[in-house]
């Protein structure tokens, strides 16, 4: 382990001891003073996590902001859902990052070619498979009210949140940026009166150690303050035998982020300010030659994990600072909201595209391996290089201001403003493992700008019925440039080569609630989605001549949905329910066309894609000791283009697509979406029982992903096999709430599925984590 490594997590556990102390030592001097203190939320039974009542076994109402301002979930007219609670903190455990949340709510996928940076999120089928750094994504994060636009902030770890809330659907008429396909929420908990917190330390296999702790600060009658820190560390696990190979060990990391709130409130006026961090240091995630068995999606025989012969470089950093201001005014029959947000991030990652090590010379493409060079593993690699993306400057400004009606009354109204910035720069590197030098660089600019205004109201008609209507102008620019400065081919620097796209849009939404009776919710939905023009310039491996055109930009996307569903409490409240089905058609649906053998791809549009299917969610406290949860989702998406065709994979697969006109072409009409699994399904089981003076418990979580498609062709290698992946959690609370030991296993069956490929070369394959086991320690204060 790295010295940094040992230090940084010494600092951290330092932080959270001096935390504890701080707290026990204040509420001491609370006590003396004559107000004794009360037990913190944070300490509540375990028995109450996820909003289960200890005492009368009801489950809390669940209150979210999906339609800015806070309701019972089940009055919300719109298929969503909430995590929080227990749930929330074992999915996480084991150092796990934001892509646990992948099929742990209906019809949300989470997947990722980096590792611990730039997931990629999937709501109902709708996502976008690039790699670059530019990216758009029509699945939107919102991270404490701010709009995290570019894919590399959307990993920021989850920790100290209160609640996260997945709304399915296009949403656009009141949250920030247009997201056609759905926005995930992210809610920090809040500072508060009470002196509290909690610190947690953990450790596990593969020299696992994570640390997290909270301190929450009264600061006088008006004043509040709430540090929350997260630590995760683990050693490297892949091992490479490679004689002279540069890296040795893959797939450890440091991972630390902290995060500073100050709230002000009195009766009129509150303003809360938050400022993050993130450090992160490890392995960018591993590409395996020949890890495929032909014609199958199979592992191929006498794979290893723990080995990865490679002669490139591997590593990843990422550095991200932020900070928002949120302020509210109550002023007399309306509210004024003002959300300013600042964003900034630093990235750089390296990996090696063949996956393995020397080559073998291609006469079709004699550049790529002049001369043979001893070359594996388990067969031919057709090229010796490796590549690394880095975003050395990235600023993000946005700002809303909202005004909403807080009077009495069967009409209510939310009206505001709102305004984005964003100005990166891109580095793209090609390197020579063989040679061990760089042969390859390029740059790309982009300057966005968006504004929009908004609008809904709420109508009560009657005691059961109630209705609501949002409209949204939007005006999106952007301005890119990207030229290649060295030619990893040795051909001659090109460029610079610029777009301008430009769009404007009017996205409106109609729903509406009815009330069947107190227990019972109907609703119904329909809501257009929008995306701007999206730009991919990754021209280091465009073929010459480039020119403009070697830039492609996409038209912007619209799309039309229709939701129905039921919300429902049962049995006295003691579980709660809820069902949708849902129908959705984009016309011009952003697509990116990976080019077979070369690494970097084109936006195309297809001309209509159509989808639908169910969702649905359980949870119940089916006795005192027994709570279960379970949901799932069937979606079906196509692809409807008779015009549309791409390049075939350049590894040598099995494309079972259709021939397009041309050779080396395949028709995509007809297909599902890329990474659009049709079956998602998750479930959990709580047991517990009075033991001593505490509370033993058991905790099992499971999630079910069924196969799906890696890109927009069909070839039998990169149809991904079903993944069942489960965890399991045993755990003693005692001191009422105040300490939790616990041990956890996260893929407890083990599960070794193919996750990702790399079409442009010898059928490699990216895998799924294997088994993690470890313990926790946990106290309140």
């Amino acid at each position: 382990m790295k010295t940094m490594n040992k230090r940084a997590l010494k600092l951290t556990m330092m932080a959270l001891a001096l935390a504890a102390a701080y707290s026990h030592g204040a509420a001491a001097q609370e006590a003396k003073a004559g107000d004794p203190a009360k037990p913190a939320e944070a300490a509540k039974p375990a028995n109450s996590a996820d909003g289960a009542k200890a005492d009368s076994g009801q489950l809390e109402t669940v209150i979210v902001t999906a339609q800015r301002r806070s309701e019972n979930i089940k009055d919300v007219p719109m298929a969503m859902s909430a995590i929080k609670g227990e749930k929330l903190d074992v999915l996480g455990s084991g150092g796990m990052d934001i892509r646990f949340l992948s099929a742990r709510t209906p019809s949300l996928v989470a997947e990722s070619t980096f590792g611990r940076t730039f997931p990629r999120f999937y709501i109902r089928g709708m996502g976008n498979i690039d790699f670059d750094l530019n990216a758009s994504q029509p699945v939107g994060m919102v991270y404490d009210d701010v709009v995290l636009e570019n894919p590399m902030l959307k990993g920021f770890p989850v920790f100290d949140v209160d609640q996260v809330e997945v709304l399915r659907g296009p949403q656009g008429t009141l949250f920030g940026r247009n997201s056609p396909a759905g926005v995930i929420k992210f809610e920090s908990a809040k500072p508060g009166r009470k002196q509290e917190g909690y610190a947690v330390l953990g450790l596990g296999n593969y020299g696992l150690r994570t640390a997290e702790g909270m301190l929450n600060i009264p600061l006088g009658e008006n004043w509040a303050a709430r540090v929350s820190l997260l630590g995760q560390q683990r050693d490297d696990r892949v091992h490479n035998d490679r004689p002279g190979a540069p890296v040795k060990n893959f797939e450890g990391y440091e991972d630390h982020s902290a995060r500073i709130q100050l709230l002000y409130k009195d009766k009129d006026f509150s303003a809360l300010l938050n400022a993050h961090h993130r450090d992160m240091r490890g392995s960018a995630i591993l590409f395996r030659a020949n890890a495929i068995k032909k014609g199958t999606n199979e592992l191929a025989n006498g794979f290893d994990y723990f080995s990865y012969p490679s002669d490139g470089g591997n590593s990843q950093e990422l550095h991200g600072t932020g900070a928002s201001a949120r302020l509210r005014w109550e002023l007399d029959g309306i509210t004024v909201h003002s959300i300013t947000g600042y964003e900034s991030i630093d990235v750089f990652s390296r990996g090696d595209i063949d996956g393995g090590y020397g080559c073998t010379p291609n006469p079709a493409a004699p550049w790529f391996c002049p001369v043979v060079v001893p070359y594996g593993p388990n067969g031919a690699i057709p090229f010796a290089a490796e590549t690394a993306d880095g975003m050395p400057y990235h600023r993000q400004l946005s700002q809303e201001v909202r005004v909403e009606s807080n009077t009495k009354g069967p009409l209510q109204w939310i009206g505001g403003l709102y305004m984005f910035e964003e100005k990166i720069t891109i580095e793209t590197f090609n390197y020579d493992s063989i040679a061990k030098t760089q042969q390859g660089y390029a740059l790309q600019h982009q300057h966005a700008k968006s504004w929009a205004a908004f609008g809904s109201l709420n109508y009560t008609v009657s005691d059961q019925l109630k209705l609501r209507g949002g409209l949204r102008y939007t005006d999106d620019k952007k301005d890119f440039d990207a030229i290649k400065v060295e030619d990893p081919f040795g051909g001659d620097p090109a460029g610079p080569f610029a777009k301008s796209p430009s769009s404007t849009n009017i996205s409106w939404d109609l729903s509406g609630t009815y009330q069947l009776n107190k227990d019972t919710n109907l609703f119904a939905r329909v809501a257009t989605g929008y995306r701007a023009p999206s730009i991919q310039g990754r021209i280091l491996f465009a073929s010459p001549p480039l020119t403009n055109d070697s830039i492609s930009v996409s038209n912007s996307e619209k799309a039309l949905s229709f939701d129905v569903g039921i919300k429902q409490d049962l049995y006295n409240k003691r579980a709660r329910m809820s069902a949708s089905l849902f129908s959705y058609t984009v016309k011009d649906l952003q697509l990116t066309a990976n080019h077979g053998a070369q690494n970097f791809t084109t936006m195309i549009n297809a001309d209509k894609v159509v989808g639908h299917g169910a969702e649905f969610d359980f949870l119940a406290n089916v006795s005192d000791e027994w709570r279960v949860s379970f949901g799932g989702s069937y979606n079906f998406t196509e692809i409807r283009d008779p015009n549309l065709y791409v390049t075939n994979c350049g590894s040598g697969c099995t494309m079972t697509s259709p021939a397009g006109p041309f050779p080396g072409t395949s028709s995509i009409n007809g297909n599902p979406l890329p990474r659009a699994p049709k079956w998602l399904g998750n479930m959990t089981l709580r047991y517990s029982r009075p033991v001593g003076d505490g509370e033993l418990y058991a905790f099992t979580d499971w999630s079910y992903r069924g196969s799906m498609n890696f890109d927009l062709y069909e070839a039998k290698e990169y149809t991904s096999k079903p993944l069942v992946e489960g965890g399991l959690r045993l755990g003693y609370t005692w001191g009422d709430g105040k300490y939790e030991l616990a041990g956890f296993v996260r893929n407890i069956t083990n599960q070794r599925v193919i996750d990702g490929e790399i079409a442009v070369n010898n059928l490699t394959a990216i895998v799924n984590e294997p088994r993690t086991i470890g313990a926790q320690f946990k106290m309140n204060f």
